[in-house]
């Protein structure tokens, strides 16, 4: 039987971190998304980027680690094409007229249906400081990668059925004919690795989301490569913001953890791992199809 798309992707998805110099490892064994300081999080870095190198075929390029803020930009653009190649073939059990964008596109959550009313609010904000001191101007959001739904026109929506005319329906958000915007489906926060100041950014940010919404809530989630567990918990445990915290090598940090972290490292990945609170990249595509 052939691989599924799915196991496939993520294949690729990992070959293209070796290949395009993002997961790398140090002259001095340092892999590009340990903590150098950190004894463990070198050792479970490095054997974790092994067991993904055995996987894939391809091998670690040993060179100087690449600049934070290059490294974060090229994940985000891997996190972004992964999605591209399986997101969008969920047809079957999802179908939509989806787009899938990053930051770097100008968007913005005021440029979806939910969102709209804070470009207004922004407005007012930067033009009155006394406004601006009493309620901030923190709430307009640049996600990192985005997906969104396009709206329908009626002569689709009434392709094999009349559906909809001229009478009713005047308010619905995905009906094109009321003039609406694109509705927002997911916030994808791509944090490379985590560090306490990021991990508090992505916690602002979903808040926000959530706080400022006018319909429903979009899916809010992080994808992240970080390899300590107790990094990962500082933003995976809990509930009320961010839906699932996503590994891109889930599997593979398992059993590097098993093999040369502490037991108590051992303990945090299984309880947000039994806890649904940290799941493998492979399972991010189905989740956006809730």
């Amino acid at each position: 039987m052939s691989e599924a798309l799915i196991s496939k992707a993520r294949k690729i998805f990992h070959r293209h971190m070796l290949e395009t110099n993002i997961l790398t490892v140090s002259h001095e064994g340092i892999v590009s998304n340990a903590d150098s300081s950190s004894t463990s999080s070198k050792a479970v870095a490095l054997r974790t980027a092994e067991i993904i190198s055995g996987k894939c075929g391809t091998g670690i390029n040993i060179m100087n680690k690449t600049a934070g803020q290059i490294l974060g930009r090229q994940f985000e653009v891997l996190v972004s094409e992964f999605l591209q190649d399986t997101f969008l073939k969920l047809d079957d059990i999802r179908p939509g007229k989806w787009i899938i964008t990053r930051a770097g596109s100008g968007i913005k959550t005021s440029n979806f249906a939910q969102y709209e009313h804070l470009e207004l609010l922004n407005r007012l904000v930067s033009e009155n400081p006394k406004l601006a001191a009493s309620i901030g101007n923190d709430y307009i959001i640049i996600p990192d990668i985005v997906i969104y739904r396009e709206l329908y026109g009626d002569d689709e929506i009434n392709l094999h059925t009349n559906i909809v005319e001229g009478n009713t329906s005047l308010y619905a958000d995905i009906r094109k004919s009321n003039g609406g915007k694109p509705l927002l489906h997911a916030s994808i926060s791509a944090k490379y690795t985590i560090r306490s100041d990021r991990a508090q950014n992505s916690r602002t940010e979903a808040l926000n989301l959530i706080r400022n919404r006018k319909g429903h809530l979009p899916h809010i989630v992080v994808v992240t490569a970080e390899p300590m567990p107790g990094r990962l918990a500082s933003l995976a445990l809990g509930t009320g913001d961010i839906d699932c915290v996503y590994h891109f090598a889930l599997y593979e940090l398992a059993e590097a953890v098993k093999e040369f972290g502490s037991d108590d490292s051992s303990e945090i990945l299984d309880t947000l791992i039994n806890g649904k609170r940290l799941k493998d990249i492979s399972d991010l595509p189905l989740d956006l199809a809730v």
